[in-house]
């Protein structure tokens, strides 16, 4: 551990960090290799290891909630940079990267998880032999993280250096350039941290207080009850901070995408499915089976398995459009990985990487470990077990590779496809040995959840490594490092589903009656299912969704954003549009491009703020329901009905607060910043 000072370094990057070089150019990171600098330290794993907890909670309550796991890279290097700051720390750039690099594992691990494992709990509320322990969670996403970071060591140098300027990597941009503004970040994290107790709160006003109503819709006036009644069409509207928040984020196309989804789902198929039964029982003279279903219970039947089919659907073009990057990929990972072995014994600090015997052995170690956690934890035979291994292994290594591709290209990972493809794929491998029923089903998602934290943290991990590459970091402290981050994320991960199971669980029951969404461990839940059971599913409403995600990519329009809308509740998606908006408002609100801009950041900082806050006091709302056994034990009795007229009134003013402060604090931004 270093303790050496460094000199001050540059406030700008170098000319050429996101241009291709010239021939026989070099690119010359901002801490030379040659340079001793501070990375390893108390400090910046301490910190790292606080960030991977704090925000492994709040990306799983996000992820659960709204089936969205916002990325934590950013957040926390806005936060190492204002504490660093703030303590005066010599040397902070090299330990911000660490805090970073630890910190990041908490978003990947999350993904790989939520999207896989509460599917566990949605399939035991049908079949009760299943047993879900908290080792279950922990293992499958602490072995799948270990995977990742393997498989991608050897092809660090293709992405980050062979690579550079070929490939954007916008998502290390953004956090390159937050590490590089210094004492502004200190500025930064202040109003991260007041944005993210005010976000909070203010959906703890709700959720414990009860001093208002989560959510609004349209049955508080009285046509709005009549057209839910009679029609069943209903709108509505959830108040969170974390979800508008989301809106902005992801901007107003993609926001209209969801929702556009959402409201097919809700205005044309709702209603479409009552009249055919209205229509079915005028002809025979019978009665309309639909007429005493609310819209909310048409739509859990009958149309949100048109939207698991669309997701499936969405999944699979993805995994065609990405066939020659899968290509590549193979042709990488045979013949990149004798080159990455024979360029070991480099002496440069910033081309260090862990020993490739390290890497193998370790590797070896890992799959024994999944081996003997697949027998005892899974409980398969030896032979079921050798098969679900060399599964795990080899389509783990082949998407590894498109995992980073993706994300360096686009900064978005397509984890979710990729999963789906590998839970079809093993479900017809372990049925062929024998292995089918709950315990088939079990084994399925247990393989879907390393699989797919193994190609989250891939594409995660290369981020932080291209970070490091630019910035001048040692990618062996890098590597080494981020297994400890996956250790802790992986823990917290763990029990945190835990806890919100027990909190709200994941499907409604009458003692968990507004369960945790979980949209992709749903629809993950719902494809394995028939191939593991051998019962029929419902085959039609599953081939509407495919053949609507087709239709929706040949216009041109994200399949995925366009089904997640059709899946998730309404209520979810239509904040998202007052997000959306703000941002192409904020965009276009004077004539000056740059205070434009300036604005936008700040919102931006903002929006991550409230999305952080609003999760992390959700994640302390189920811990005191979890201890104390009471969903209303902090309910302080304003409202004799928490969701009635007068509690959604006082939302929609209660929202409208919240909103103004966003606009205020963001037009605080000046052109300079």
């Amino acid at each position: 551990m270093e303790e050496q000072e460094q000199k001050k370094q540059p406030v700008k990057l170098p000319e050429n960090a996101y241009r291709e070089l010239k021939e026989g150019e070099e690119y010359k990171p901002v801490m030379p290799a040659e340079a001793s600098v501070l990375e390893v330290t108390p400090w910046s794993v301490g910190m790292g290891l606080l960030m991977a907890v704090i925000f492994s909670a709040a990306a799983a309550y996000s992820g659960l909630k709204i089936g969205q796991v916002f990325e934590a890279a950013i957040p926390i290097s806005i936060i190492a940079v204002g504490a660093s700051a703030a303590f005066r720390k010599k040397g902070a750039l090299g330990q911000n990267v660490i805090i970073q690099s630890i910190g990041a594992s908490s978003g990947v691990i999350v993904a790989g998880a939520v999207f896989t494992i509460p599917g566990l709990y949605i399939l035991q509320a049908k079949y009760p032999e299943i047993q879900v322990n908290f080792w279950q969670i922990f293992f499958s996403s602490l072995l799948g993280g270990f995977l990742g970071i393997l498989f991608l060591i050897p092809f660090r140098k293709y992405f980050v250096k062979d690579m550079h300027g070929k490939l954007p990597f916008p998502e290390a941009t953004a956090t390159t350039e937050i590490l590089m503004t210094g004492e502004k970040g200190g500025n930064q994290a202040k109003l991260l941290v007041l944005s993210g107790l005010i976000g909070g709160l203010f959906d703890f006003c709700f959720s414990a207080f009860r001093l208002w109503s989560e959510e609004i819709n349209t049955r508080i006036i009285s046509a709005g009850a009549v057209l839910a009644d009679k029609f069943k069409m209903v709108l509505k509207f959830n108040v969170s901070a974390l979800i508008f928040s989301f809106g902005y984020l992801v901007g107003l196309r993609f926001a209209l995408i969801i929702t556009v989804g959402s409201l097919l789902s809700w205005l044309v198929f709702v209603p479409l499915v009552n009249e055919i039964g209205a229509l079915t029982a005028a002809a025979g003279g019978g009665i309309n089976p639909f007429a005493a279903m609310s819209a909310e219970q048409i739509f859990a039947a009958y149309v949100r398995p048109i939207g698991i089919g669309a997701i499936a659907m969405a999944g699979i073009i993805g995994i065609i459009k990405s066939s020659g990057v899968i290509g590549s990929a193979f042709k990488l990972a045979v013949g990149g990985k004798g080159k990455g072995q024979s360029e070991e014994a480099t002496t440069e600090r910033t081309q260090k990487d862990l020993k490739m015997s390290f890497v193998m052995l370790f590797l070896f170690l890992t799959l024994v470990a999944v081996f003997i956690f697949l027998i005892i934890g899974v409980k398969v035979t030896l032979l079921q077990a050798i098969v679900a291994l060399l599964t795990i292994t080899i389509i783990s290594f082949l998407f590894t590779t498109v995992a980073a591709n993706a994300i360096a290209i686009v900064g978005s990972n397509p984890v979710s496809g990729m999963t789906l493809m590998t839970l079809i794929l093993s479900s017809v491998i372990l049925v062929s040995v024998g292995l089918s029923g709950w315990q088939g089903m079990v084994s399925g998602l247990i393989i879907g959840g390393i699989v797919c934290t193994a190609l989250s943290m891939a594409g995660g991990f290369v981020t932080d490594l291209k970070v490091g590459y630019w910035l001048g970091t040692t990618p062996i402290k890098q590597e080494t490092f981020k297994f400890l981050g996956t250790l802790v994320s992986a823990a917290t991960v763990g029990a945190v589903i835990f806890i919100l199971n027990e909190a709200y669980g994941f499907v409604a029951t009458e003692t968990h009656p507004n369960p945790m969404i979980a949209p992709q461990a749903n629809a993950m839940a719902a494809i394995i299912e028939p191939l593991m059971s051998g019962q029929g599913a419902q085959w039609m409403l599953l081939s509407i969704g495919a053949v609507i995600a087709i239709l929706v990519n040949w216009l041109g329009v994200s399949p995925l954003a366009f089904a997640l809308g059709m899946f998730i509740p309404l209520q979810l998606n239509t904040p998202l549009v007052v997000g959306g908006l703000l941002n192409h408002w904020f965009n276009k609100s004077s004539k000056n491009a740059k205070l434009n801009n300036a604005r936008h950041q700040r919102a931006i900082l903002i929006a991550s703020g409230f999305i952080a806050g609003a999760a992390l006091f959700g994640v302390i709302g189920a811990l005191i329901i979890f201890i104390t056994g009471k969903s209303d034990v902090l309910d302080l009795k304003v409202w004799s009905d928490p969701s009635g007229t007068g509690a959604q009134v006082m939302a929609i003013i209660a929202f409208l607060s919240l909103i103004g402060f966003f606009i205020w604090e963001s037009f605080k931004a000046k052109e300079t910043d």
